[in-house]
């Protein structure tokens, strides 16, 4: 035995991450060569700099990293392409909070200084997140980083408006739009959020100024926008006001008078059937109001405060003005009734605030011509969602498209590349900076706004590979392999790198798109700061390593299910890291000092548990594989798991003692051999999920290596020649008589130091010859004595039965049993377990619960159920079997 100790005992992440992490880039390792073959590329969906890693991020940083170590490992040329998101909006709420603190704003700081400090704060705040990737084990190509405002993108985003522009594409015009007032700036359709508050559904009065005593009732959440109504509507359809179409009303409080519209867009069924139309605030207003041809008339500022046209309210916030105003239309009796009500309100996704609708001056894109290439792309196949019920959900936006606000009235961002004459009034987009008119030479002024942020990040597949230039990066690496990101960008992001890069590159941006499911808690609710159930990435992979945090959630990712992690999960991660530190230690610690492995093609030198460990190692390679080119991650995660813990540890480290504590020389360096080539074939298996610890162990195995890192070392290839089927046959039956005899101990809690005596009866005489070749397996697995073997042996006395596959297994109790006292347990066990059964039982039975149980608990229960039948079936024969004895 090997008395040095080639490893600590105890696994140090701390130590272990840094050092390697810093190797790695150091050695650049992490780098491609765009000059040579088989390319495999994926761009980071860029963090915003603003952020910090939340455990969202932490899963999709893992999945990308398995993929990227994984095909480096078979080697193509990865490239991992990393960068960050300026974030407009996001990113200058931060920098005003700031200010704010200061006691400035920024509009006395002034644009110009304003940015400054933005620029200040993005670079200062920049290192902070990349850290945190880094420390996550992100093998990207930090040589290759970008930044959404970069020098290079900001290029690209002006040649692609430009282009745009001068096509048609992008129009400027007044259109209502989705605006936030804390914000101040226009936020596009897909950037409001929608959430069920609970509100009022208020009853007012319009009276009719051709029968002043009677009135129109009409049904609205928002009172403060009737000082913004034109006219009311009804469906032409609806016999209840056919009669009032030609009649007059008059606007409560302000007393504009207004016609009564027909039109088939009102909902008879809400409310009273009748429909206030405010086009100044409202989407489907402002529609309705151009149909018609009807005045738009605000009463809400930019800033949420009501303007002059809402007359006494002026200067109050909406929420002040809506209670203002209730109280004003019950004073006059012009409030029928109010009822309690609860409906969908958009807020800003950034700063939630309440969005206003507002009509104003804005940039679009014309999104259906862009489309269409699109919508092809995936339906031919092209682009490939994974899982693919997310096709149903692209296609139904795509089908509905809406034309894309791009303008933000804000300062930190892309300027609007659109320039104004000061002296003949014509205006132009431009990819400089002109300072002089092209028609009539005067001076020109740019566009104030800047572009959404999402605008550029649309880009990003080709602009971060130096499109518009065409340089060997854009020409290798595009289009890229696969694109791994949440659902809820599809529409922000996916879909509109689709549209741009089949406009300017001529093909799809990327060939696969995988949907990473929801990180959730453990019993199923969202995480959130606000209820205590976040758990911190950075935290858990200080405390548990890096290693165990992907390791937990790659195995938890399941297509098409969202992820249910908890603390547990990742510990369960942390002790199979321990378990894959201690079975190296014990196999770098069992080989002599001057070992060489020998060559193991010689397969005389091999016996029954090499073979069968060997056979194994290639099932778990190819199934690995083939999981890893399917983004299985979950299945990969267990198929690994399941041949290091549950084969490779628990069977074959356990079987080879005898051969290294008392074999010959020759069977001692035979079973060190195979034990260092199955333990290397798994840190390679391992380490697309678990980087760090298995190229610290990695480092430490005595052989000749492919390459200088792990990292970089080649993918394990199936050696056919060690299939073989007949060795795991015969392991498979003696794995079975070892757990049979193993049950009845444990259940009879015969003491693990004891050796019991067992009896094999065999029904077919080939399994005998079989089993008596290996008895020693058994006896040192099972720690028991064979003490007969034959065909068809009556049960002795004094013995207790199992049975495998045919083999009749009995195991000599006497002496070793208080028979009655056993008795007494096993059916206090036995009933426990029909309890427990049945209660599962009876909840299955109750009405409507395989209809509203979560899928995940209907799942849980039915495995629970059928294991506790199987035990209580067991454990029913056993009660038997001894008092039959």
């Amino acid at each position: 035995m090997n008395n040095r100790t080639p490893i600590p005992q105890v696994y140090d992440a701390s130590q272990t991450e840094t050092k390697w992490y810093d190797y790695w880039e150091k050695n650049g390792y992490f780098s491609p060569d765009p000059h040579r073959s088989n390319p495999f590329c994926m761009v980071i969906p860029p963090p915003n700099v603003t952020g910090f890693l939340h455990m969202g991020h932490a899963l999709n940083l893992t999945l990308h990293d398995i993929l990227t170590r994984y095909r480096r490992m078979k080697g193509d040329q990865t490239l991992w392409l990393p960068g960050t998101d300026h974030a407009g909006i996001a990113t200058q709420n931060v920098v005003e909070k700031q200010l704010a603190k200061e006691g400035l704003d920024r509009h006395q700081l002034g644009r110009e200084e304003f940015i400054r400090r933005v620029w200040q704060w993005k670079d200062q705040y920049h290192d902070r997140i990349v850290k945190q990737l880094k420390s996550m084990g992100a093998s990207c190509d930090w040589t290759r980083e970008r930044f959404t405002f970069d020098e290079g993108l900001s290029a690209a985003v002006k040649e692609v408006f430009v282009q745009l522009f001068e096509e048609g594409l992008i129009y400027r015009g007044e259109y209502i739009v989705n605006w936030c007032p804390r914000c101040e700036t226009a936020i596009s359709d897909i950037e409001v959020d929608y959430r069920g508050i609970p509100s009022f559904l208020y009853y007012v009065r319009y009276p009719i100024k051709e029968h002043p005593e009677q009135y129109l009732v009409v049904a609205t959440t928002r009172p403060e926008t009737i000082l913004g109504d034109v006219a009311l509507a009804v469906h032409p359809d609806d016999i209840r006001y056919r009669h009032v179409t030609s009649l007059t009303v008059v606007l409560p409080i302000i007393g504009r008078e207004m016609g009564i519209i027909q039109d088939e867009y009102v909902d008879p069924q809400f409310g009273t059937g009748v429909l206030k139309v405010t086009p100044a605030h409202d989407m489907n207003d402002f529609d309705l109001g151009k149909k018609h041809h009807l005045p738009v008339i605000p009463v809400i500022n930019p800033d949420g405060i009501m303007n002059d046209n809402a007359g006494i309210f002026a200067g109050m916030t909406r929420e002040q003005c809506r209670k203002e105003i209730v109280e004003k239309l019950k004073s006059l009796n012009l409030i029928e009734k109010i009822e309690e009500y609860s409906h969908s309100v958009g807020h800003c996704y950034r700063c939630n605030t309440q969005v206003e609708p507002l009509v104003s001056k804005q940039w679009f894109v014309k999104m259906k011509d862009l489309a269409q290439p699109a919508i092809r792309a995936v339906e031919e196949g092209r682009v490939e969602f994974i899982p693919d019920r997310w096709n149903k959900i692209y296609f139904e936006w795509m089908n509905n498209i809406r034309d894309w606000c791009i303008s933000r009235q804000i300062w930190w961002g892309h300027r609007v590349p659109v320039f104004y004459c000061q002296g003949c009034g014509y205006f132009f987009a431009d990819r400089g900076q002109p300072d002089h008119c092209p028609k009539c030479q005067g001076k020109v002024v740019q566009d104030e706004d800047v572009l959404d942020t999402w605008f550029s990040s649309a880009l990003w597949p080709f602009s971060t590979l130096g499109w518009p230039e065409s340089t060997p990066d854009l020409k290798t690496f595009y289009p890229t392999s696969v694109l791994i990101t949440a659902f809820d960008i599809i529409f922000f992001w996916v879909a509109r790198m689709i549209m741009m890069g089949l406009k300017f590159m001529k093909d799809v941006p990327f060939r696969k798109v995988y949907i990473t499911p929801l990180v959730r808690d453990a019993y199923g609710k969202k995480m959130s700061k606000s209820t205590g159930n976040a758990i911190d990435p950075l935290e858990v992979a200080r405390q548990l390593g890096s290693d165990s945090l992907r390791f937990a959630l790659a195995w938890l990712t399941v297509q098409g299910r969202d992820i249910h992690l908890s603390m547990e999960r990742i510990e369960a991660s942390r002790n199979f890291m321990n378990k894959i530190w201690n079975a190296s230690r014990f196999v770098l610690m069992n080989l002599d000092e001057d070992f060489i492995p020998i060559d193991l093609s010689d397969s005389n030198s091999l016996d029954l548990k090499d073979r069968w460990i060997l056979s194994r190692f290639q099932h778990a390679t190819e199934q690995a594989s083939l999981a890893l080119d399917d983004f299985r991650f979950g299945e990969y995660v267990q198929i690994i798991y399941d041949f290091i813990w549950g084969e490779f540890c628990d069977w074959y480290i356990e079987w080879s003692k005898k051969d290294l504590y008392q074999g010959s020389f020759e069977e001692k360096r035979k079973t060190q051999s195979v034990l260092v080539k199955i333990l290397s074939g798994i840190l390679h298996l391992l380490h697309p999920v678990a980087p760090f610890i298995t190229e610290e162990i990695w480092h430490s195995l005595p052989i000749k290596k492919d390459h200088e890192a792990l990292i970089v070392s080649n993918w394990p290839a199936l050696e056919k020649q060690w299939f073989h089927d007949q060795s795991e046959q015969v392991i498979e039956l003696i794995q079975k008589i070892i757990r049979e005899i193993r049950f009845l101990r444990a259940e009879l809690e015969i003491a693990p130091a004891e050796t019991c005596r067992v009896q094999l009866g065999f029904h077919r005489a080939d399994n005998r010859m079989i089993i008596e070749k290996h008895v020693e397996y058994i006896e040192q697995l099972a720690k028991c004595e064979i003490i007969k073997t034959d065909v068809d042996i009556v049960k002795p006395e004094g013995a207790v039965t199992g049975e495998v596959d045919g083999i009749d297994i009995f195991l000599m109790i006497e002496g070793l049993v208080d028979v009655q006292r056993e008795l007494q347990r096993l059916h206090k066990k036995y009933s426990v377990l029909c309890e427990d059964a049945e209660k599962i039982q009876k909840r299955f039975e109750k009405p409507d619960f395989l209809d509203k149980a979560p899928q995940e608990v209907i799942e849980k229960d039915q495995a629970r159920l059928e294991k506790l039948l199987s035990e209580a079936q067991r454990l029913e024969k056993l009660i038997e079997g001894i008092m039959n004895q």
